[in-house]
């Protein structure tokens, strides 16, 4: 037996390698990785689609030293077996090459420290011609030539990756500028989302300012954690392999309670039942969202429900995390501590799904219609003891009282609970929500309130208890304005 070397053919692997999986969005992120690695507080995507098409990611970190510089340019720069600093960003010392030959065929890294400057580039048609592992190495007048240098010696630090030769973007497109506007459009929301916790500023770091062509990212905060009918529940906390990870549950309001923004940045275009679930953030930055690792099913009693977890970096190893940073499976000793938290959190989203509104501190609600679980299955009957209800009935003969009751029957046998629940899977708000809402709330008011005496004391009780009967309950304001109205005229 003896031992021979057998090295990858170059242009064969690198030409594979580009098809692992990266989209453009998924591509910039692990650029910004580096870039958070690199201890930047700025960082600026620019793209130009017109003439020489390019994009850029201009950070303000660190930079690098040419033999440093050279080095990361290998493939495999570093082990995944290494053990990284806390806040590294990294893991199989491939992403930026990996990620960027994904895009275009010619990625050039230029980067500025200590009034140093160096480049370095790999480009496919040179590997391919020359059927070996070469790279280029610039020197200062080609490097002078390259956009946005002149930003670098302004900042007088920091690195510039630049993707050249975009054929995966541009390929099949009638116009370069149009797909380029649209993948970047699409771009800018992923980066929003993967990169919230970062661009908000948590409480005791640092803010990291995302821009691209100029234009700060907002960030897109998945738990709608400021939105006052948030609930925020018990955080947790448990040890594996000595290394913390945390979990922090959230409940999502009611549709209801959200504006079309809100409902955009909480659901995007998928909606809040397929964004329910886990969101599991390494070092911070959101990797792996909108799933349960099958511990539950995607319903509608828990959509409203979302899960942070926290994970460092020195758990890689047991969530077999990809080279992309877009997939993660946790390992058994985490899956048994999350089961936990599953069931407590579902009850929680199925109550503020069927109870909406509702605040136990405001006492017991008069609702507008009771459900009845009834051998194994479950209706919903009209409350007889409405007020409104049994303010028509009082005016009613005992002929017309039991039409009525009749006419009652016929609208809960009806109710369209298929229909309804599909419409609640499609995020649809409630068309009682609208603006003439005031209006058919002083109607019902009016008709409850016309055949009782101004002495009344059941009109004095109802007009002191308006905001705890249904549907007066779910809109307070409108109903303070009406008893404000009806009292007047007392």
């Amino acid at each position: 037996m003896r031992e021979i070397e057998n090295p990858p053919h170059a242009p064969s692997l690198l030409e594979s390698m580009r098809s692992i999986g990266y989209s453009l969005e998924s591509a910039l992120a692990d650029l910004i990785d580096n870039s958070i690695s690199a201890k930047a507080k700025s960082i600026g995507i620019e793209f130009r689609p017109t003439d020489t098409p390019y994009i850029a990611v201009i950070d303000d970190g660190d930079g690098m030293l040419k033999d440093t510089l050279a080095k990361a340019m290998r493939h495999g720069s570093t082990s995944p077996l290494e053990t990284r600093r806390i806040e590294d960003m990294g893991r199989y010392g491939l992403g930026m090459k990996t990620s960027s030959l994904s895009q275009c065929r010619r990625t050039t890294v230029i980067s500025l420290r200590d009034g140093l400057i160096c480049a370095y580039c790999w480009d496919l048609d040179v590997v391919v011609k020359r059927n070996s592992w070469i790279m280029l190495e610039l020197d200062e007048d080609d490097i002078a030539k390259l956009p946005h240098v002149h930003q670098l010696w302004t900042q007088k630090k920091g690195t510039i990756v630049l993707w050249q030769n975009l054929d995966r973007l541009t390929i099949g497109e009638s116009s370069v500028e149009v797909a380029l506007g649209r993948e970047m459009d699409h771009a800018r929301s992923h980066l929003s989302l993967v990169f919230h916790r970062y661009i908000s500023a948590e409480s005791g770091r640092s803010r990291l300012a995302i821009s691209t062509n100029g234009n700060p990212l907002p960030p897109i905060d998945p738990f709608l954690s400021d939105h006052k009918a948030t609930q925020t529940l018990d955080e947790d906390s448990f040890s594996i392999e000595g290394h913390r990870v945390t979990v922090k549950p959230y409940i999502l309001p009611h549709a209801s309670k959200l504006s079309p923004e809100e409902m955009a940045s909480a659901g995007g275009s998928d909606g809040l039942r397929n964004q329910q679930g886990f969101y599991i953030y390494r070092n911070r930055r959101l990797i792996v969202w909108g799933t349960w690792f099958r511990l539950a099913r995607k319903d509608e009693l828990s959509k409203l429900a979302r899960v942070r977890v926290d994970i460092p970096n020195s758990l890689d190893h047991l969530w077999t995390l990809d080279i992309k940073k877009s997939v993660a499976s946790p390992p058994e000793a985490v899956r048994f501590n999350l089961r936990r938290t599953v069931e407590r959190i579902r009850q929680v989203s199925g109550r503020t799904i069927a109870f909406r509104g509702r605040s136990v501190d405001r006492g017991e609600i008069t609702a507008g219609w009771n459900e009845v679980v009834d051998r194994g299955g479950v209706r919903f009957d009209i409350n007889r003891d409405h007020p409104s209800i049994k303010t028509l009935i009082s005016r009613l003969s005992k002929s017309d009282a039991s039409d009525f009751d009749a006419v009652l029957a016929v609208v809960e046998s009806s109710f369209p609970a298929d229909a309804l629940y599909s419409r609640m899977a499609s995020d649809l708000r409630s068309s009682f929500n609208g603006e003439e809402v005031t209006l058919r709330l002083r109607e019902i008011a009016r008709s409850m309130f016309a055949s009782l005496d101004s002495k009344s004391p059941f009109r004095k009780t109802w007009l002191a208890t308006l905001h705890l009967i249904e549907p007066f309950n779910l809109h307070l304001e409108a109903t303070r304005k009406i008893v404000e109205e009806i009292q007047k005229y007392d």
